[in-house]
């Protein structure tokens, strides 16, 4: 198996395994506009890592935890609803990181690579990072299972327990930007969300507890990666879609199957 093969594989395995979990929460608390909100701001944040001149990596999960601060204080500042102000947000941020893009003197970026993915092109060190901050997020979503559980079903009776619903719900707020940050090497911008819900949605179908709901997400969305660039290695097709339509495929087959 060629080197760069593996790289992907490694570099979308280790996507998937954090994106169960976390996917699992998108679709509890009803936040797939939210994920597609802070995908869409990746962009603006590989303009600004390359105006600055900084790792996009960085730039990309500084710039979504800002977006996730943004909404939620429009959010309590704000008569618009929340969908009417994700929508904005999402768009705007897409918008201004094109036009910033643009606007960079010299900057020689394929735009198709930042929307759909370069999975085959990742390096070593991009694979390392993504499996570092992976395990990171994987580490805090476990200590922190149970009150994300509590906030999830209820917040008020969570806030009477005890629990700094704020802090939870921003702790996995970033924890989404940075999974995202990760992703859109894999994926792309206008993907990244589609490996969170579709996954975490057919799990659904099946698991009888939100831990088992949790694993068996990421495990849909391993066995996605492996079908998708398969796919794309046999059929010359782009490998982050080709990953996602994978996943779609299964989902589809989760509708076919259980009532």
């Amino acid at each position: 198996m060629p080197d760069f093969l593996v790289l992907a594989i490694a570099a979308a395995l280790g996507v998937a395994l954090v994106a169960g979990p976390l996917g699992a929460f998108v679709v509890w608390r009803r936040m797939a506009y939210f994920g597609d909100t802070l995908a869409h701001s990746a962009l603006l944040g590989v303009a600004a890592a390359l105006w600055l001149q900084i790792s996009p990596g960085f730039s990309v999960a500084a710039v979504c935890l800002i977006l996730a601060l943004v909404l939620i204080f429009l959010q309590h500042q704000s008569s618009l609803a929340i969908d009417t102000l994700l929508g904005i947000l999402s768009h705007s941020s897409l918008a201004l990181g094109l036009v910033a893009i643009y606007l960079i003197p010299g900057a020689r970026t394929n735009l198709e690579t930042l929307l759909f993915g370069d999975l085959l092109t990742v390096t070593a060190g991009e694979v390392a990072a993504i499996w570092f901050t992976g395990i990171s997020v994987l580490l805090m979503v476990t200590l922190l299972w149970r009150q994300l559980l509590s906030i999830t079903v209820h917040e008020d009776l969570a806030r009477a327990d005890g629990i700094a619903v704020n802090r939870v719900r921003n702790l996995l707020m970033l924890s989404l930007a940075l999974v995202i940050a990760i992703a859109m090497k894999v994926v792309g911008v206008l993907l990244i969300t589609a490996l969170l819900v579709i996954p975490a949605a057919t799990a659904r179908r099946y698991a009888r507890s939100p831990e088992a709901m949790a694993v068996f997400a990421s495990l849909l969305g391993c066995l996605a990666v492996i079908v998708g660039i398969a796919a794309s290695w046999f059929w010359d097709t782009p490998a982050g879609p080709s990953i996602v339509l994978a996943a779609s495929l299964v989902f589809v087959f989760s509708l076919a199957t259980k009532d």
